[in-house]
């Protein structure tokens, strides 16, 4: 019996970058053997064992066979002759076929410590057109690795797979996994561009797809291309260290620019009641988890509404604040601050401009917050008025921060 350590964990140590986990493959033993050594049994699909100690996980070498289409199509082989060799041909990357042995021998059968040196993506072997994953799989690396490209034969594979359909047998869980490891890593607009180039993004986020060639002033947007703003978006999001639900609310707050009729181009008057639509609908397909959701709807809805915060009136602060549900969940109001200072960033050139609207409506939250509603209501004789008087305290918290007056909609910067 064999023990290799193989793959992410090979490929970061040569980046000389921290290595996170390490995984194991164990040559020319059994199920029974690791059993009988005290490994534990994880796997469903093909056997896999935690160690007693280290709790790491170590994989009997195994190869597979395509038996129906999409990711979860396919019967594996563990046995004691299936050599590393072979058990590293399964694997997608060169990058992530590679592997030490216990005396620290590195072994590198398809040319990955080449690959790495070059800053090329290139699949192993054919059998990478066999599971979809794959695709999101390079594009999160992408994201991660933002200096490396796609070599020329991988990105033609990976074209042929969206022609022949295998990207549309995803199942939303797994696309939703991906996605959203993607947009955690560096560069997110790395991952969307590798989906963009292979033809995947259309199939899987159509929204996102078509924003890309669509105007918008050059005055606010030296970009002008929509898509190239979402990416500049996106990457200040990660730039910054925002979490999760702020990253996917960035990715879905612009949608509606996309379906925006003609004669309104390239302004998009009015465009956040199609992008919540259409970020609601992208939301229901991916199934993604309820906070993401709901930052990412309120972000499309108001977002255009928190960049004109300055010129709002008292009244209409209070209004937003209150639809947001900001006096219960301060957390996401300012979630969403966050989200629409990404949006304010992500424009060529201007990303280091101030943003006095977040600023403003965190004043304006706080000021809200402060006020007694339980002193209020013990104010009113008539509890039916309780409400409209704690509304209006709480508009003239606001007022004391100082005046806004309100402009028509489109007036000011368009972000």
């Amino acid at each position: 019996m064999k023990v290799y350590c193989v793959g992410g964990a090979i490929r970061d140590e040569l980046l000389g970058l921290p290595v996170q986990d390490r995984d194991w493959v164990v040559v020319g033993a059994t199920p029974e053997d690791l059993l009988a050594r005290g490994f534990r049994p994880v796997g469903k699909d093909f056997p896999v064992f935690l160690h007693p100690a280290s709790h790491e996980e170590y994989a009997l070498a195994r190869t597979e066979r395509k038996t129906a289409p999409g990711y979860a199509g396919f019967v594996f082989h563990t046995d004691p002759s299936v050599s590393l060799e072979e058990d590293l041909a399964r694997r997608d990357l060169t990058i992530n076929a590679m592997a030490r042995d216990e005396a620290g021998t590195l072994m590198d059968p398809y040319g990955g410590q080449a690959d790495l040196a070059a800053r090329v993506f290139r699949h192993v072997s054919p059998a990478f057109a066999e599971d979809p994953v794959r695709i999101l799989r390079l594009a999160r690396f992408a994201a991660r690795f933002a200096d490396f490209r796609v070599a020329p034969e991988t990105l033609v594979l990976m074209r042929r797979m969206v022609d022949d359909g295998e990207v549309d047998a995803l199942v939303p869980e797994r696309v939703w996994q991906e996605l959203a490891r993607g947009l955690m890593e560096a560069r997110p607009s790395r991952m969307l561009r590798v989906l963009r180039d292979c033809g995947a993004l259309a199939r899987l986020l159509p929204e996102v797809d078509r924003l890309f060639g669509v105007p918008q002033p050059a005055k606010h947007h030296p970009e002008v291309d929509t898509g190239e703003h979402l990416c500049l978006v996106l990457d200040h999001a990660a730039a910054t260290g925002q979490p999760l639900p702020v990253r996917f609310a960035c990715l879905l707050h612009d949608l509606g620019k996309g379906v925006t009729p003609a004669p309104v181009l390239p302004h998009h008057y009015g465009h956040e009641a199609s992008s919540e639509r259409l970020a609601r609908a992208v939301c229901e397909r991916l199934k993604c988890p309820v906070d993401c959701r709901d930052l990412a709807l309120m972000t499309a809805r108001e977002h255009g509404i928190v960049h004109r915060a300055l010129e709002l009136r008292p009244d209409t602060t209070v209004k937003l604040i209150e639809r947001c549900d900001g006096l219960r969940r301060p957390e996401r109001f300012v979630a969403l601050l966050d989200a629409c200072a990404c949006d304010h960033a992500g424009r060529a050139g201007l990303a280091g401009r101030p943003y006095p609207a977040r600023d403003r409506l965190l004043a304006a939250l706080a000021a809200v917050r402060a006020v007694d509603a339980g002193a209020i209501a013990r104010q009113q004789a008539d509890k039916a008025r309780i409400p409209a008087a704690v509304h209006a305290a709480r508009i003239d918290a606001v007022k004391a921060l100082g005046r806004g007056t309100e402009v028509p909609v489109g007036a000011a910067n368009d972000t």
